[in-house]
Order: structure tokens, then C-alpha cells, then sequence
């Protein structure tokens, strides 16, 4: 069993299937996170996680990350009351301390207007099942340095969750399954397994981290 397939039980990782189209008399808050997390794979974002808290009190309905740091946050829609109460929320009010280098609206069609948009906010639609973007987010980082500590703080917390469900093991132990794998067969993994090394994992790449 991999890594992904016990962050799926778990409930913090993300890895159904866009559904078909929905009805817009029909589509729920749910549909619309559902639809949010496949745009976020399709626009090449790696991890992505669904309603998962933060200390700030935010909990993105989805937030993925694309190469080693880079967030984008998506927030669902079903009504406008929601979005003018989202309005009111303290990292609305004060969005340095908002997540998300990039950060998007997803509404059902002609919910919103582009010139209600937060600074820097993007607009997403679900038109016939198909998440269309109307808007970019902003070229510039909307995320502060205090924002990067609340999408640290997420990933932890999400890591806690995760290790409570795999207890009485820890993640390390976990993760290196294979390794208990290899020992179990011999010393060498099994024909089709992939070592640890061999796995693709762009966050592993150093390029973006080294200076001139």
C-alpha cells in the first residue's frame, strides 16, 4: 500500500476523479470542492489537499502546490451570501495572512463579476462540468512571508492526521515500506517495485532552492 492510498483514507489527500456534469440546479458545495481539486491536478499542481484547517482559522476548500514552494488556493462558491460572508473572514479582511500564491474564486456560471474580486483574485466557473478560468490570479506572489507559515502549519497538521491513522506506526516507518519490502524478498524489491530513489518526486529537485 503507497503513500497516496493511506492519505486518501485518511481524508486529507485528494485523488478522485473529475465527476461528470452536474446539474446547476444540483450542484453542491461538495461537487464544486470535487471539481476545484481536479482543475488543481490538471493546472499541474502535484499535492493537493481538500478542507484541511490552518491556525489562522482558514481552511481552504482546495490548495495545491506546483514546483518546490509555489501554492494556489481555490475557494467554492454555491451562493453569493457565501461569498460576501468569505468577505468578512479576518484573513480576508488582513490577506497577508491569507494562503495561496496564487488564489481563486470557482462559482457557477454569472455568480460573480470580475470587478467584485478581491485584489489579485482570479475567477474560475464550472461551465457544463468543465471549470473554465475568466480571470488569472495576480503574476505577483499574493503570499506573505506569514502566509508560507500557515500553509507550513497546514502541512503539519496534515501529517498529524495522517500519523494517527497509521499508528501504531510512525510515517517514517511508513514511508519506508519498501525498504521493509526489500528485506522481505532478499534484499531487492520485487520485479515492478521502484526503489525510494527511483520514484519521481519533483520536490525533491534542488534547482529552485540553489543561488547564484
Amino acid at each position: 500500500m503507497g503513500v497516496a492510498t493511506v492519505l486518501l483514507a485518511a481524508g486529507v489527500l485528494e485523488g478522485y476523479k473529475e465527476e461528470e456534469s452536474q446539474d446547476p440546479q444540483h450542484m453542491t458545495h461538495a461537487h464544486l470542492v470535487q471539481k476545484a481539486v481536479a482543475w488543481l491536478r490538471s493546472y499541474r499542481c502535484s499535492v493537493v489537499l481538500s478542507e484541511q484547517a490552518c491556525a489562522s482559522g482558514e481552511m481552504p476548500d482546495a490548495i495545491g502546490w506546483k514546483r518546490t514552494q509555489h501554492s494556489v488556493v481555490v475557494e467554492c462558491k454555491v451562493s453569493r451570501a457565501d461569498f460576501l460572508a468569505d468577505r468578512a473572514k479576518p484573513f480576508r479582511i488582513k490577506p497577508e495572512k491569507g494562503l495561496g500564491c496564487e488564489r481563486f474564486y470557482l462559482t457557477m456560471p454569472d455568480l460573480l463579476r470580475i470587478e467584485e474580486l478581491p485584489p489579485g483574485w482570479g475567477l474560475l466557473e464550472c461551465q457544463r462540468g468543465r471549470v473554465r478560468m475568466l480571470k488569472p490570479s495576480s503574476p505577483k506572489s499574493l503570499r506573505s512571508a506569514q502566509g508560507m507559515k500557515y500553509e507550513m502549519n497546514l502541512l503539519l497538521a496534515s501529517l498529524r492526521r495522517v500519523e494517527l491513522r497509521v499508528e501504531p506506526q510512525t510515517i517514517t516507518e511508513f514511508l519506508k515500506w519498501k525498504n521493509r519490502l526489500a528485506a522481505y524478498n532478499g534484499g531487492v524489491l520485487p520485479a515492478g517495485v521502484e526503489s525510494s530513489k527511483e520514484e519521481a518526486n519533483l520536490y525533491l529537485a534542488n534547482a529552485e532552492f540553489e543561488t547564484a
